[in-house]
């Protein structure tokens, strides 16, 4: 494959917008296609506001920050790429028509990354003649801030794609998973909805309110979750005798409290009283006004806890 050097970013909403920001940081230019006839003032007024916290977490500075271009069509804006990052929205005849657009204008070697979300590769790569050179690589939203991102393959991709992919993907500051066995969701997501699932059911039983059982999250296994995975965790929570004796111990916890998981649906009801806990929980402060404090919280975390990463994986 080759040096990834000009990219393309097919859509230019909130994900792509932010895409955008830390490839330009890394020193590539990008090429942008959005249909909305504001996605150019809306691009460059999200890559100004996200630039301050890129270059707190050192990932803008280090290089001249590549140039950012707009275009009318996205096989004008794949025709010289190296890599293109699809981000149009999560309906399958819109990605299908946009692969069949730009797969005959792509070169040889161009890779071409999905940041779906739910959708599987599988159901992706039917748009494609020949999807060699197509991986799912779903971030985590920011992209800028946030590490993640979620590395699908299966045995219709160019392995050589794959492992250009991540070691791209690495070279801007992403830590990368490969997942093994698609499911809707992949990874992350599966892990956020179910923690989500049993939150929404303790709200509506009256356990707690949102802004509490958010605030159990955020100061309670948020904070751990940040450090480690929650395996680890209780790995460590038997002290010398590991996961093993945690489980011996937990065993019969665990499976009490697994039976007695929520089972909600997010019906008008639900969703009237979640939307009420919320609005009392943010005091007037607008969703803008929140992600602030969500980015400001992001940057800290990451810059005080990089060099403590660095020495572990050393």
């Amino acid at each position: 494959m080759s040096q990834i050097s000009k990219i393309s970013v097919l859509g230019g909403g909130v994900i792509g917008a932010s895409w955008t920001a830390l490839f330009l940081a890394s020193g590539r230019d990008v090429t942008v296609y959005d249909t909305a006839p504001d996605a150019e003032s809306k691009v460059k007024s999200y890559i100004e506001t996200a630039w301050p916290s890129l270059e707190a977490l050192g990932l803008a500075g280090s290089t001249a920050p590549g140039e950012v271009s707009f275009a009318k069509t996205a096989a004008d804006a794949s025709a010289d790429a190296d890599f293109v990052q699809e981000n149009v929205p999560e309906r399958l005849p819109i990605k299908h028509a946009i692969y069949s657009e730009i797969e005959p204008v792509l070169s040889k070697t161009a890779i071409v990354s999905s940041s779906t979300s739910g959708l599987t590769l599988e159901a992706l790569q039917e748009g494609w003649q020949n999807p060699a050179n197509f991986v799912l690589g779903h971030p985590f939203n920011p992209p800028h801030l946030i590490p993640l991102v979620e590395l699908t393959a299966n045995e219709k991709t160019d392995p050589a794609a794959l492992d250009a992919t991540e070691a791209f993907y690495e070279t801007i500051g992403k830590v990368t998973i490969r997942i093994r066995k698609g499911m809707p969701g992949h990874v992350a997501n599966r892990l956020q909805a179910a923690v989500w699932r049993e939150a929404v059911f303790m709200a509506v039983e009256g356990v707690a309110s949102v802004e509490d059982i958010d605030k159990a999250m955020w100061a309670g296994p948020g904070l751990r979750w940040a450090a480690m995975g929650p395996t680890t965790l209780f790995h460590l929570g038997a002290g010398d005798g590991g996961l093993q004796a945690f489980c011996d111990h937990f065993r019969d916890t665990f499976n009490g409290w697994w039976d007695g998981l929520g089972d909600p649906r997010l019906d008008d009801t639900v969703i009237e009283k979640l939307v009420a806990g919320m609005n009392e929980q943010a005091r007037g402060r607008s969703p803008q006004e929140l992600s602030e404090e969500r980015d400001r919280m992001l940057v800290a975390l990451q810059a005080a806890t990089r060099a403590l990463r660095k020495q572990s994986a050393d």
